[in-house]
């Protein structure tokens, strides 16, 4: 009580005009009245705003403030959320139309809306604020975040990708980094109509996915790769086995044949990691007829593009790229990582041999997201070689084919 009592000598002296003072003022006293009151809600979210509703109301007798019904209805639902949600992200993250959610210290807080990004009318205490949100955030994971263990990754219960760093790293204070993902995932439809690939070259990877030939969708963050490998794996066969590979679930396939799996870092002790490229090799042995690796990042790479050459046609996956030409050299670059002693050119060569198409997703300078280039791979007397059968035209901002009999090359069956 003595706790107590001295919390609420401090909040008089709080500017009541001060919106945020006024909130974390009654944000003390509630959480006091709740420990006080030894209350359990057992998750009861209707309970407890009751209760948060009548201290807000014991609050303002107390210390004879008047606040209007919408002021009122503000703080009760900014004290909830920081309560049981995670604090001013809480509206940001309840908005469809919100994809990132970048927090740059307690008085930074941007977020992007179709692909611009804009500074948010929000902001935080202080840094142990951020950082209480954080924790919140990471605790069901069983991760923790301090000077010790400073950078973390993870995924919120709705999919939503996170990742933070902390101080002594980060220099201005915590900083979070939110990928949110629609609960229902972008169709081919939707793709179309937002002008971010053509018909034509649409009908092309559609005919390239039925008729299994292996694919690389390249671009730079944020570009839109995770969307167009969902998009494009619907018209996957529902009668064919997936096995899905990622560091943290974000594919979203309307097959039935689905077998999802997902990296594990180390834990707090430093043990217990299982990389993609262990995920990979198991995957061999389920019995799968395409691989999809969300991401290819590292040395599983080599894994496969050997699934590929061995049965496995019609797999997928994505790589960080500046352009189709550079997707090659980073495989070739992780390839290297793996251990694998081969020459350049038998590098080259397998991975010539192991795909068929490279798709470079881009986005334009108004945050427009598009398919800049299809392009095919060929074997060539050093190593490969990229044929582009379809790329962006600036003027008239839509993907062009290169040659207008592309689209039938596809038609006919592929031998597996």
């Amino acid at each position: 009580m003595r706790i107590l009592e001295r919390r609420e000598s401090e909040s008089k002296k709080t500017d009541m005009n001060d919106h945020e003072g006024l909130k974390a003022a009654m944000h003390a006293f509630v959480i006091d009245r709740i420990e006080d009151d030894n209350v359990i809600y057992d998750d009861n979210q209707k309970k407890l705003e009751e209760a948060i509703s009548a201290y807000i109301r014991q609050y303002c007798r107390i210390h004879e403030i008047n606040i209007g019904r919408d002021q009122f209805a503000k703080l009760e639902k900014q004290l909830l959320d920081e309560i049981v949600g995670y604090g001013p992200l809480q509206t940001l993250l309840d908005d469809p139309t919100i994809n990132d959610i970048l927090i740059n210290g307690p008085r930074n807080i941007y977020i992007e809306r179709a692909g611009v990004l804009s500074r948010a009318d929000m902001r935080f205490l202080d840094n142990r604020h951020v950082l209480r949100v954080i924790r919140r955030m990471i605790s069901p994971l069983g991760r923790r975040i301090d000077e010790s263990s400073p950078i973390v990754d993870g995924r919120l219960g709705d999919g939503s990708r996170i990742n933070a760093i902390v101080p002594p790293l980060a220099l201005d204070g915590p900083c979070l980094s939110i990928r949110k993902f629609r609960k229902d995932p972008l169709t081919a439809e939707e793709l179309l109509a937002g002008g971010s690939i053509s018909r034509e070259a649409l009908d092309y990877l559609t005919n390239a996915v039925n008729n299994r030939r292996n694919m690389l969708i390249s671009g730079a963050t944020g570009s839109g790769k995770t969307t167009l490998l969902n998009v494009l794996s619907q018209y996957i066969p529902t009668t064919e086995r997936i096995v899905t590979i990622e560091d943290a679930a974000e594919l979203q396939l309307r097959n039935d044949h689905v077998v999802r799996l997902e990296t594990r870092p180390e834990n707090n002790e430093g043990v217990g990691e299982i990389s993609a490229r262990e995920l990979v090799k198991n995957a061999l042995r389920m019995r799968p007829d395409r691989i999809i690796v969300g991401e290819s990042r590292g040395g599983e790479v080599l894994d496969v593009l050997q699934a590929m050459n061995t049965g496995h046609s019609g797999s997928m996956s994505t790589v960080h790229a500046n352009s189709a030409t550079d997707a090659i050299t980073r495989l070739e670059m992780m390839v290297g990582m793996s251990g694998f002693k081969g020459s350049s050119e038998l590098i080259l060569k397998m991975i010539g041999s192991a795909l068929d198409l490279i798709v470079h997703i881009g986005r334009k300078s108004d945050g427009h997201r598009c398919v800049l280039q299809i392009a095919e791979l060929r074997l060539a007397n050093k190593g490969v070689e990229l044929n582009t059968l379809f790329t962006y035209d600036d003027v008239s901002k839509s993907l062009q084919a290169i040659d207008s009999n592309v689209v039938p090359l596809l038609d006919e069956e592929v031998t597996v």
